[in-house]
């Protein structure tokens, strides 16, 4: 198995990064607008992603697993791009002051392929777009997210 890791500093309390990562508003405001769902442990969110002109590029349906602790959140992909199904998507928070570092994992990807690089740096610009959002109030999720090569 292979995985995704990246690793971001974010300036604020560990329960405002939380709250951004393991709720529909948070993920509507740094992934993508089109979110919907219950995001409690042993539910099911919906995640959809359009371009600019509202035309459809992939849907993504996720539950939300059971944490042990209010600093981890765990999410395992049931339905979108073949590569992505029974990965799990992972954020590790702790904080030192007033940064919360997130270590981002999306994992258990069953080969290393072009389409993994590619989410491998979605997902970086998604998390810069969590840092934006959780700072200011204001991220890039999808369809207004930094386009980075012909597959999006």
């Amino acid at each position: 198995m292979v995985d995704i890791i990246h690793k971001i500093g974010i300036q604020a309390p560990l329960a405002e990064v939380r709250k951004a990562v393991s709720t529909v508003a948070g993920v509507a405001g740094w992934w993508t607008r089109e979110t919907t769902g219950e995001a409690k442990p042993g539910g099911a969110v919906q995640v959809r992603f359009t371009n600019l002109d509202g035309t459809e590029l992939g849907k993504i349906a996720f539950e939300v697993l059971a944490t042990s602790s209010d600093t981890e959140v765990r999410w395992r992909i049931v339905s979108g791009p073949e590569e992505w199904l029974a990965t799990e998507v992972t954020f590790t928070l702790s904080q030192r002051d007033n940064l919360t570092t997130v270590v981002f994992g999306h994992r258990n990807w069953r080969e290393a392929v072009e389409f993994m690089a590619h989410c491998s740096m979605k997902w970086a610009t998604f998390l810069l777009s969590l840092r934006q959002f959780v700072e200011t109030g204001t991220g890039r999720p999808a369809p207004d997210d930094l386009k980075i090569d012909d597959w999006n």
